[in-house]
């Protein structure tokens, strides 16, 4: 690294380290693509007894991780996920503090044990080596969006407005019944509007047969899972983004668009979501989705590049006080 305010991404050996999960792994790889940096990626499991005790335990060692996690150690560590935290953990003991290791998302233990934690508002660890973001971090950019519509041209067929319905299903805090799906098909149908839609396995098959029979007679265009999948080539091309209040993730990324974003109800909801919402309509990136649409601007959510630019200045404090 050079002694000034500039930073040598390509100069550094970053890792990635998950579970392997889909949604934490992403929020990873777009806090490396703002960094600049091009991550090697591994997914680990825990042997025991770290797998049960994790985070707690401590006392890492080579064979707690499977596979291990070998020389050369990296210079920059970006990890998430629960049984990420011993993996953090060790990198920073074994390096001798030379991996700066970053953890994303709450790990629920003293924020000391990390060089930098970034957390969304909506989870309560907080300290001076805290990053506060408004949602989650992810791989938005208009760059990635420029390139989706290149990769999706067809979608541009689609009637203006055109817009995304991104939508989940059942979890934890969330339940999407027969009739909360029944007034959200109605609700589409009765929109002058171009509809893109992807659902999910948690969707269901009755959901998807509700959705699927109330508007078969439109032009709506609801993606059958074969092919690429357009996720991205739908927020590229929307004029509107409407998504399930179940996904932090989605609900995150639609944010990131600068976009108007309409949240569909759900029944039942949880502490931490229910913040997450409320940070989102604070921010004006968000609204309740009710039957209509309006546009309205905002300030689009930055959260990725919020956590780089924080990376970037810790490391270049490190490296001057090494001088």
């Amino acid at each position: 690294m050079t002694p000034d305010n500039s930073f040598s991404p390509q100069d550094l050996n970053c890792w990635i380290v998950t579970e392997g999960i889909a949604g934490t792994e992403n929020q990873c790889l777009g806090i490396s693509q703002a960094l600049g940096v091009k991550p090697t990626v591994k997914r680990i499991r825990l042997r025991e007894p770290w797998k049960t005790f994790s985070p707690y335990l401590g006392f890492e060692q080579f064979w707690t991780f499977d596979p291990g996690l070998d020389i050369p150690f990296p210079d920059i560590l970006i990890a998430s996920g629960r049984k990420s935290i011993a993996a953090s953990r060790y990198l920073k003991k074994v390096s001798g503090g030379k991996t700066f290791t970053i953890q994303i998302q709450d790990p629920r233990i003293p924020p000391e044990q990390f060089d930098l934690i970034a957390v969304p508002a909506h989870d309560p660890t907080r300290g001076d080596n805290v990053i506060v973001t408004t949602a989650t971090p992810n791989r938005i950019t208009p760059e990635r969006l420029k390139e989706a519509k290149k990769d999706f041209p067809e979608l541009k067929k689609i009637k203006k407005p055109r817009v995304a319905v991104l939508i989940g299903g059942n979890s934890k805090s969330h339940k999407m019944t027969a009739n909360s799906m029944k007034k959200l098909a109605e609700d589409l149908k009765n929109l002058d509007a171009g509809l893109m839609i992807t659902t999910s396995r948690r969707t269901g098959e009755e959901n998807q047969k509700i959705l699927e029979d109330t508007l078969k007679d439109t032009d709506a265009y609801i993606w059958d899972g074969s092919g690429k999948n357009p996720y991205f080539g739908f927020l590229a091309w929307a004029d509107y983004i409407l998504v399930t209040a179940d996904s932090a993730s989605m609900l995150s990324e639609a944010g990131t668009t600068g976009k108007p974003v309409y949240m569909i109800p759900m029944e039942g909801g949880s502490e931490r979501l229910n913040k997450l919402h409320e940070n989102l309509k604070k921010s004006d990136a968000m609204r309740i989705f009710e039957g209509k649409l309006e546009s309205w601007e905002y300030e689009p959510l930055n959260d990725a590049q919020k956590v780089a630019d924080a990376i970037k200045q810790h490391l270049n404090k490190r490296d001057k006080q090494t001088i």
